[in-house]
């Protein structure tokens, strides 16, 4: 586990998912957000079977400490390359797509497989980069862990009950770059991948309104406001004979199946998804700063070149 930066405490819950958890030092976590969630788990979910995070790297030294007290992991290391020779596999936690390039790049030169919180990366550049990786046969897998929602798999099994699919809105907070990936991947499962057309963005001082076109004629409306926690992972699916409302709600479900399926990855070889599902939702991410940094103009993904 390497890395940590500021409004993000994932090692604490990450770690916690593979390792289970010393209760006494989780309620000093800095979120605490994560520590409810965890303690309302039963002791026998937390785990993953023949998979524990063994080694851990914080920016900040003394956050990696604390971390490795409280969700028990028993190297704490003074460089994030001292992991490298020691561990099977590396996950960097951090959600800051633009650093992301540079904090995988020596495990990726090390032939390590790496699992990269989202986004992957906000740069075109860089996403070519990661193209570039992944065809020489790197393991990279990166995801928003709604994807693995309990709540939204509910909806897809009931979306024919609406009959034909013609909007999609979903919520998040903060910004677009860090958290809008969480609104797109939840609405990305909801339609066919390799159809997604353009992107765009009527940003203000705290907020992104995004709206993406797929080429099956759905409309996406992805509402990301800077202070919405309260209505997070709202999820609104309308048809042409009903609607569908659900809302994000099992964190640990949604992490531990995240991580379930990078652990398969590992020991199959086989992606739960194809990488091309990755590069178009990263097109659409990239796509969608670029129309807000030209005042809303609608972005094709044809324009970003990987």
């Amino acid at each position: 586990m390497v890395g940590m930066v500021n409004e993000n405490r994932h090692p604490y819950s990450w770690c916690a998912v593979f390792n289970g958890f010393d209760s006494e030092a989780m309620a000093e976590c800095p979120e605490p957000g994560i520590v409810e969630y965890l303690n309302a788990e039963p002791p026998q979910n937390l785990g993953i079977a023949g998979a524990r995070v063994t080694h851990i790297w914080c920016d900040d030294p003394r956050d990696a400490e604390h971390v490795a007290r409280t969700s028990l992991v028993p190297n704490v290391v003074k460089r994030p390359e001292d992991v490298i020779g020691k561990v099977d596999a590396v996950i960097i936690p951090t959600d800051i797509g633009s650093e992301h390039l540079q904090r995988v790049r020596p495990f990726i030169e090390a032939g390590l497989p790496i699992f990269v919180d989202k986004p992957l990366t906000d740069s075109e550049d860089h996403l070519r980069q990661f193209v570039k990786w992944q065809a020489e046969g790197r393991a990279i897998l990166s995801t928003s862990a709604l994807r693995y929602s309990v709540e939204y798999e509910a909806s897809r099994k009931k979306l024919s009950e609406i009959g034909n699919l013609r909007l999609i809105t979903v919520t998040s907070v903060r910004s677009w770059e860090r958290y809008g990936i969480h609104a797109l991947e939840a609405a990305y499962t909801f339609l066919q991948p390799g159809g997604w057309v353009s992107v765009a963005n009527t940003a203000g001082e705290d907020s992104n309104i995004v709206h993406v076109r797929h080429e099956s004629g759905v409309h996406v409306i992805l509402a990301v406001i800077g202070d919405m926690d309260g209505s997070f992972g709202c999820l609104s699916l309308y048809g042409t004979r009903s609607w569908i409302h659900t809302k994000f709600a099992d964190r640990f479900t949604a992490l531990k199946r995240q991580f379930e399926a990078f652990v398969d990855y590992l020991r199959t070889g086989r992606p739960p998804f194809p990488f091309s599902e990755t590069v178009e939702l990263m097109k659409i991410i990239i796509a969608g700063k670029q129309s807000k940094e030209e005042m809303g103009r609608q972005v094709l993904l044809a324009e970003i070149e990987v």
